[in-house]
């Protein structure tokens, strides 16, 4: 599944103060209220971002299974990038010891959502989507849409 995106944009500054709710040099509030924004008006319900050290988390209502997207600047590039990512990145999770829940069509489906909404935004550009793995892999190579 491809649930890790990569972008640049100079649309999502970094709010004043931002970094005295996550560690310095981070960002990417303005990334998540895009998102939030954008998923509302697709029918999802996603939560209020939530802050964390590397950036923001934005949990999408799900009774399966927790279901959320991370969002933050990305030192790749050092003006204007941002990397987002779904969580699972893995096709089935666990639920109980021997009960698992196959995420892939949740999974999928948001994937699609975000990438319209990010393509569908002329100031977002250089836009790569990868798996887990593949990002994961050093050096990585772009991948083929």
């Amino acid at each position: 599944m491809k649930t890790q995106v990569e972008f640049r944009s100079d649309a999502f500054p970094p709010y004043e103060g931002e970094e005295e709710e996550i560690n310095p040099g981070r960002y990417g509030k303005r990334v998540a209220e895009f998102l939030v924004r954008g998923l509302r008006d697709k029918g999802y319900e996603p939560l209020e971002p939530v802050p964390t050290d590397w950036g923001w988390i934005v949990p999408i209502k799900n009774d399966d299974f927790d279901l959320w997207i991370g969002c933050g600047n990305y030192e790749e590039y050092p003006d204007d990038g941002f990397l987002c990512f779904i969580e699972p990145h893995q096709p089935r999770v666990r639920r109980r010891l021997f009960w698992t829940i196959d995420t892939v069509a949740r999974v999928t489906a948001l994937q699609e959502a975000i990438d319209h909404l990010l393509s569908a935004n002329s100031a977002i550009r250089d836009k790569k989507w990868w798996t887990y793995e593949e990002f994961n892999i050093s050096p990585r190579q772009p991948v083929t849409q």
